[in-house]
């Protein structure tokens, strides 16, 4: 799979993206140790809605800077948006106001949501090559991975030897080594003239979305897969800590057997859609995160085990990544080439609004009842969402 490597312009750009996830993680963990020193009784809320608004960022600014950028050259996008994280990740240090707080991470997110669909979109244009594709595909999920375990761990270790402030320091540093790696990495696509109104440009991904099966059936499976990474992310903390009793490395445990689970579907997907169809292999992969969810609710009560939790939890991950390590071959492939910014730019929106969904259900529901309950409702959401995505499927 690393073959796809020796592609220049793909392999500058791939650097520039685990960097910037690695200071993106970074950012997390000195965010949360930010929000305890500005406003310490109530941290936890500080927290949970600069997350909030992290998810409306993504999902109301994507296909509106899309619109916006659709003419310039990807390459100073990028680099664009990686320069204003930057100077936000600088800014952070120096707040102390909540408002300051959450005015930077919507600007921060905004850039986001700039360089990640605009990322995407140039990929299939690097790599044209359908094999090559989604090789590159596949890489980017495990860089994905690979950040959610790595960051925590880099941020541990820097916080022996230096105060949280200097994490904002490294933060920049990651978002500037990605700028340079985007701009030497020889990417010469160009933007297209718009031809239409700014409204028409902004709504153009979603009008793509709803009216090509595939790519409604592409959004319906990322509402299970959406259920999936949403119960693991949000209630493995009460599952392992509150009813099975278990210390705070046990979290960290249950956490990274997610990610090894959707890491070893990555790694394997190249050869998988070698024999099989995108859309199929995503449908199974629904359909697991659907009856995973349902299985998994005598395991989340005080009465469940930790090895069952394990098991679970490592299928999750599998399943989930069944869905979305393909995902933008699907885009790719419903899409003209001059489309592709506007779909992958809706796609990035639609999927993280999925999140911004089930997250709430999967703490509040929680937190009302209890987290099988929760587990339930998201169990049922994914069922009805696979369903709906296999009545859906191009035929």
């Amino acid at each position: 799979m690393t073959s796809v490597l020796t592609d220049r312009t793909y392999r500058r750009l791939f650097s520039a993206q685990v960097i910037a996830l690695l200071g993106t993680g970074l950012l997390t963990v000195a965010l949360s140790l930010l929000a305890f020193e500005v406003a310490p009784e109530r941290a936890g809320a500080v927290l949970a809605t600069a997350l909030t608004l992290k998810m409306v960022a993504y999902v109301a600014v994507a296909p509106m800077i899309t619109a916006v950028t659709g003419r310039w050259s990807p390459r100073a996008v990028m680099m664009g948006a990686d320069a204003v994280r930057a100077a936000v990740a600088l800014a952070l240090p120096w707040v102390d106001q909540v408002w300051h707080v959450y005015v930077l991470i919507v600007v921060l997110q905004s850039a986001s949501a700039t360089f990640t669909p605009t990322f995407q979109a140039v990929i299939p244009v690097v790599l044209p090559d359908e094999r090559q594709y989604t090789r590159g595909l596949s890489l980017s999920r495990l860089a994905y991975d690979l950040e959610a375990v790595a960051s925590p761990v880099v941020a541990a270790g820097l916080l022996l030897v230096m105060s949280y402030h200097w994490l904002f320091v490294g933060t920049a540093l990651g978002f500037v080594l990605s700028a340079v790696f985007v701009l030497r990495s020889g990417l010469s696509v160009q933007g297209a003239a718009p031809l239409s109104s700014f409204r028409s440009r902004a709504t153009a991904g979603v009008s793509i979305f709803r009216q090509r099966r595939s790519l409604r059936t592409l959004f319906l499976l990322d509402i299970a897969a959406a259920c999936a990474v949403a119960t693991v992310l949000v209630n493995t903390v009460v599952v392992v800590r509150e009813d099975l009793s278990r210390g705070s490395p046990s979290v960290a445990v249950a956490l990274a057997v997610f990610g090894a689970g959707s890491m070893a579907v990555a790694l394997a997907t190249p050869r998988i859609l070698e024999r099989r169809q995108d859309l199929s292999f995503m449908i199974t992969g629904g359909g697991l995160c659907a009856g995973l969810l349902i299985v998994a609710i005598p395991a989340v009560g005080d009465r469940g085990s930790w090895s069952v939790l394990l098991v679970v939890w490592c299928a999750l991950g599998a399943a989930s990544s069944m869905v979305l390590t393909p995902s933008g071959r699907v885009v790719n492939a419903a899409v003209t080439s001059g489309e592709r910014p506007a779909a992958f730019a809706a796609h990035f929106s639609l999927s993280h609004a999925c999140y911004l969904a089930a997250y709430p259900v999967a703490g509040w529901v929680g937190s009302l009842t209890s987290v099988a309950v929760a587990t339930g409702v998201l169990g049922a959401a994914a069922v009805a969402a696979t369903g709906a995505a296999m009545a859906t499927r191009p035929r």
